[in-house]
């Protein structure tokens, strides 16, 4: 008997060109793990790429080929038979693909005036001469030299030359990057293009450059080779193409393409556009590529926080779309779409758009997720090695740090009990239900949960764990995961009714009865507490002593979160102390004077403390004792997640 698939339309294979797919979710082309100083794909790149398609993906594409070193000097991967291991590379990593049954795909790319965006070396990106279609100025200041009719024809024999390896590497489609403010796009937009030749202009001038280099990628791959255009389906942003200019584009390239594929916005002016944030809706950018498939006729696929299932399935079945493309959703969990396929959907580790992964390879040059600690470390595969000896193991604490902890050592075969001393697990993770852009990391809680219980852990709730407690289990192992607790400033009235710390905020909604809120405490916590609210219609004051805002929040999320701040008009009080709490408001230092913050309800939102104590009561309560979590200190999600992995891993 067939079995039944719940979203069959996402589980239906397509074909593209001459190549069928096996079902209509593909991997977005991602940066890998390591680019070697030959710019080759290094062997932890080869595993990432890998592990999307043991995860099931029907497509995994490897990002990104700049296809012109001499313009475009960018660090990321070259193609060429000089560089010494260079088609060897990319050759074992299509093999690498093939073997799980997806097909490869690379993206041919040229990043134009942004050239050097990859470099670490910020005095030879600053030297670069930065080539576009017009002399200017980039956002950053620097000039921008208008590339020669010579130089085009090079970059387009580049394409050429580029997809003809990749062909003889092994790869099976070819994706064009003709989006996000880079070269071709740069030629399509606008903005960028001030041409006067038969490169600018008028919309067929405008789309020349994408003409020849796809008819070139054409020439060396063949007839019924997939070519994937990937392009903004409207810049949006003012003076770039809108969605009917982007329409315009698509319909004049289709005839030399075999898919579609519609993103949104451009390179600088608008990465929460392209990578959707937490504050804005999944699927925001669905409608570029559902307008563009009424006016194509090839296939067309939509990418941007999109990881919901039953959200993609009606995508494809309403016929918005033939496919869906997920990149950061991938990186969160790579078996999603072989859960999809499977109808175990409820085990999906969903993507919390928090910018992680984007932020530590702009800070610490590594790929990392919240909540996968897998990435970065693909090549240990996702099938867990078995404990050499089988223990007995207590975890105290059902936050997401002692769940991570639990699920992974009873994959690891280990009998497992964990206790939570509430009735209910989640930690710190259950405030966030409260908060409806923050609803995934409540889920993430939720998920973890089931998952433990697949596994097979015993899970005692309302139970907290003591020394005499531990001794009565007689475990081998004890992981102490008891968390922190907010931290509550000793000043007059914080104790007042008016008061709800923000972890209590999901339990005592209906005490923020008044239309001014004061949130007290300016770190990250406290600033999309301050959202939440000024979107739930508040005025809202929000208060911190420092001089700047969330300094706890990655360097990609907190830009994004001071910009929501200043749309939803919340005011900011700056290095202003809290004295105490009237009826009236809160009642601050500000250098030399007092000055009243006015507001009926305060969230109190000034951080939390590790529970040492609780921790190190619990030290020698078994032979092997491990400390995870915020009871160490008290950090963020990731943190957790990996401590609480490895701690199990170590067992």
């Amino acid at each position: 008997m067939d079995m039944i698939r719940k979203y069959k339309n996402l589980c239906r294979p397509i074909t593209i060109g001459n190549v069928t797919f096996r079902n209509r979710m593909f991997s977005a082309p991602m940066s890998g793990a390591e680019i070697t100083p030959e710019c080759t794909i290094g062997s932890k790149s080869t595993a990432f790429y890998e592990l999307r398609a043991k995860g099931g993906a029907a497509a995994v594409t490897v990002s990104e080929l700049m296809v012109h070193p001499p313009t475009d000097a960018s660090h990321a991967y070259h193609l060429n038979t000089q560089t010494v291991g260079s088609i060897a590379s990319f050759t074992y990593t299509a093999d690498a693909i093939k073997r799980h049954g997806a097909v490869p795909s690379v993206e041919l790319s040229h990043s134009g005036q942004y050239a050097g965006t990859y470099l670490l070396d910020r005095d030879k990106k600053e030297s670069m001469t930065q080539y576009g279609p017009s002399a200017g100025t980039r956002p950053d200041g620097l000039p921008v030299t208008p590339l020669n009719k010579e130089q085009i024809q090079d970059i387009v024999q580049a394409y050429y030359e580029n997809a003809k390896l990749a062909k003889l590497c092994g790869y099976e489609m070819i994706m064009v990057h003709g989006g996000h403010g880079w070269l071709i796009n740069q030629f399509l937009s606008p903005y960028f293009n001030h041409r006067t030749d038969e490169y600018g202009g008028s919309l067929e001038n405008r789309v020349r450059l994408a003409r020849e280099v796809l008819s070139a990628v054409r020439q060396a791959v063949g007839p019924g080779f997939p070519i994937e255009f990937r392009m903004s389906g409207s810049e949006m942003f003012d003076g770039g193409y809108d969605l009917e200019e982007g329409v315009r584009i698509a319909q004049a390239v289709e005839d030399l393409v075999d898919l579609i594929h519609v993103s949104a916005g451009s390179y600088k002016f608008g990465f929460s556009i392209t990578h959707p944030s937490m504050f804005r809706d999944h699927g925001c950018n669905v409608f570029l590529a559902e307008e563009m498939k009424k006016h194509v006729s090839k296939p067309v696929a939509t990418i941007g926080g999109l990881n919901d299932p039953a959200m993609m399935d009606e995508l494809i079945g309403s016929g918005k779309v033939d496919l869906v493309v997920m990149g950061r959703a991938l990186l969160a969990d790579p078996e999603l779409p072989s859960k999809v396929m499977e109808n175990r959907e409820d085990e999906i580790i969903r993507c919390l758009r928090c910018f992680v992964c984007m932020a530590e390879r702009g800070t610490t040059q590594t790929r990392r997720c919240s909540v996968n600690p897998l990435i970065g470390r693909e090549w240990e595969g996702m099938d867990l090695m078995p404990a050499r000896k089988k223990r007995k193991v207590l975890i105290a604490g059902g936050g997401v740090a002692g769940l991570e902890a639990a699920v992974t050592a009873a994959r690891r075969g280990h009998q497992v009990l964990l206790c939570e001393k509430h009735d209910r697990l989640g930690g710190i993770l259950k405030c966030e239900q409260g908060i409806d852009f923050k609803h995934e990391m409540y889920e993430l809680g939720v998920t973890l949960e089931h998952l433990a219980r697949l596994e097979g852990v015993e899970i005692r709730t309302g139970t907290e764990v003591t020394p005499e407690y531990a001794e009565k289990v007689g475990a081998d192992a004890l992981i102490i995961a008891v968390g922190s607790v907010p931290v509550v400033p000793s000043i007059p009235g914080i104790d007042g009714e008016q008061v709800v710390l923000v972890n209590n905020y999901y339990m005592e909604k209906e005490k923020v009865k008044s239309d001014e809120v004061i949130v007290l405490g300016g770190g990250l916590a406290g600033c999309e507490s301050a959202v939440h609210l000024a979107r739930e219609g508040k005025k809202v004051h929000l208060v911190e002593m420092r001089r700047e805002l969330a300094p706890d929040a990655n360097i990609r999320h907190r830009p994004i979160l001071l910009k929501e701040l200043e749309e939803q008009n919340v005011i900011c009080h700056m290095e202003h102390q809290g004295l105490r709490v009237t009826e009236d408001g809160v009642w601050c230092r500000a250098g030399e004077e007092e000055v009243l913050v006015p507001g009926g309800s305060v969230i109190c939102a000034v951080g939390q403390r590790a529970r040492k104590d609780v921790a190190e009561s619990l030290l020698d309560c078994a032979p092997i004792v491990k400390r995870i979590g915020d009871c160490i200190r008290p950090a963020n999600i990731c943190m957790a997640v990996y401590q609480g992995y490895h701690a199990a891993m170590d067992l």
